[in-house]
């Protein structure tokens, strides 16, 4: 990696944003966005397709989520003040559709990943409190999320702080309490290198890789508090990457006291494999107290992802990129109480798709079109020169980055991309009635009365 010095750094001043954000809070903040519930729910899916080498593709996860971090590192460094990825993908290629087609994939994605967590949360985490059946469980506790999200439930660095610092004690607690069994002489070593007898090392690790970037997605949405940061040439950086090392770290300890507690066949019959996990340790912390923390861990990773996909669509409505309905505030607590509606009630619809594998490959999928798109705006955009200093990656990492999001595209099922063809192909066609209904205003604007 190396640093454009061809100007005097202008790190964003002059922005109406208060730049409150410093290197420590935003190395919270992408941490937390990226040691979130997904690693609490999905450690039995990938034990699937691995066994008991559950750190494998994990690690690979991590080295291909680097690639395209490096491309935000430089577009973020270089434009402080853009919205991220669908204002990235406007300045390099100039065509609307694909603009808002990369802005609508990462909305899409998220009202998916709130369906999956939602998911988790109704599976065996809440199981320890009460018995009922995932789907129906899901759906209200989306509604619950709604009804917070109106009333005005926002994000903020203190907020995330606390939050991210109860999810990484769930993960310790996992990671202390074998090592304790260990002590006792207890686990099996011997299971963390073993795969499956009938899979193919390579191949399965591929496979599952897909599932294991699900833990490592987060990351793309600090572009959008860019601007927020002081001196985002010099902080972004080190704030981004130190993020995901330290989220590969913990995740690649966790998988490995996973492997090493239970074996692969415990892992993968489980809907909360962690709680199975520090059970099977002999511990004596009770199921309810590291079940309350994996619950708190993904809820609040649905609220924020909820909040976040309502304010998109909000946004796009003002924008006219989508219907107007879309755009209406209760006139009391100021929150878009359409989107709220339309982004719950999606995201209720795919919860009956029943597994949280799936619809957390669904999410990757999508936001593997964002990130190829950020990966080939990066060269398009070295033309464009800037007067301040940024960030500049090495020119085979973007390339390296598209390569790496193909290669994961072509391990996705049938059934993934028509998921997500069908939610891609809803965005288009309300694209074309927000650009209708712009074109019949502006035609009754231009109209003399009479």
């Amino acid at each position: 990696m190396t640093t454009d010095t061809s100007a005097p750094p202008q790190d964003g001043s002059g922005s109406k944003l208060k730049q409150a954000i410093t290197g420590p809070l935003l190395f919270l903040f992408i941490l937390g966005d990226v040691l979130g519930a997904g690693i609490y729910a999905l450690m039995g899916t990938l034990s699937k397709d691995v066994g008991g080498a559950l750190w494998a593709p994990l690690v690979l996860a991590l080295l291909l989520a680097l690639l395209t971090a490096g491309s935000y590192a430089e577009l973020v460094t270089k434009y402080p003040k853009a919205g991220g990825a669908a204002v990235f993908a406007e300045r390099a290629y100039k065509v609307p559709l694909v603009s808002f087609l990369v802005g609508f994939s990462m909305l899409a994605a998220g009202v998916t990943s709130a369906a999956g967590l939602s998911l988790a949360f109704a599976g065996d985490y809440l199981g320890t409190f009460i018995d009922v059946p995932p789907v129906p469980a899901a759906i209200v506790f989306l509604a619950l999320v709604a009804c917070l999200n109106a009333r005005g439930i926002s994000d903020s660095l203190r907020s995330n702080v606390v939050m991210t610092i109860i999810e990484l004690s769930g993960l310790v607690i996992v990671i202390v309490t074998v090592a304790v069994m260990m002590g006792g002489g207890g686990g099996d070593v011997s299971r963390v290198g073993a795969f499956p007898a009938e899979a193919n090392p390579a191949l399965a690790t591929l496979s599952a890789a897909i599932v294991a970037y699900y833990s490592f997605v987060g990351f793309e949405t600090s572009a959008n508090v860019a601007e927020e940061v002081r001196e985002p040439r010099r902080v972004y950086p080190r704030a981004l990457f130190g993020s995901l090392a330290t989220a590969g770290v913990v995740y690649v300890l966790v998988a490995l006291a996973s492997s090493i507690a239970l074996p692969a066949s415990e892992l993968s019959d489980s809907s909360g494999p962690l709680l199975a996990v520090v059970a099977a340790t002999g511990v004596p912390i009770p199921d309810w107290v590291f079940s309350i923390i994996a619950l708190v861990a993904v809820a609040n990773g649905a609220l924020l992802t909820m909040i976040m996909a309502s304010r998109v669509t909000y946004g796009m409505a003002e924008q006219r990129l989508l219907p107007r309905l879309l755009g209406k505030v209760l006139p009391n607590r100021k929150t878009p109480w359409t989107a709220i509606i339309a982004t719950t009630v999606v995201a209720m619809l795919l919860t009956l798709v029943g597994d949280v594998g799936t619809l957390a490959e669904t999410v990757v999928l999508l936001l593997l079109f964002v990130f190829i798109s950020t990966n080939v705006a990066v060269l398009v955009l070295r033309k464009d020169e800037v007067e301040h200093e940024h960030f500049r990656v090495w020119t085979f990492v973007p390339v390296l980055g598209v390569a790496s999001c193909i290669l994961l595209l072509t391990q996705q099922s049938g059934q993934v991309w028509l998921y997500a063809a069908v939610l891609l192909a809803v965005g288009v066609v309300l694209y074309l009635v927000a650009r209708a209904t712009r074109g019949r205003d502006r035609t009754d604007s231009e109209t003399p009365a009479r």
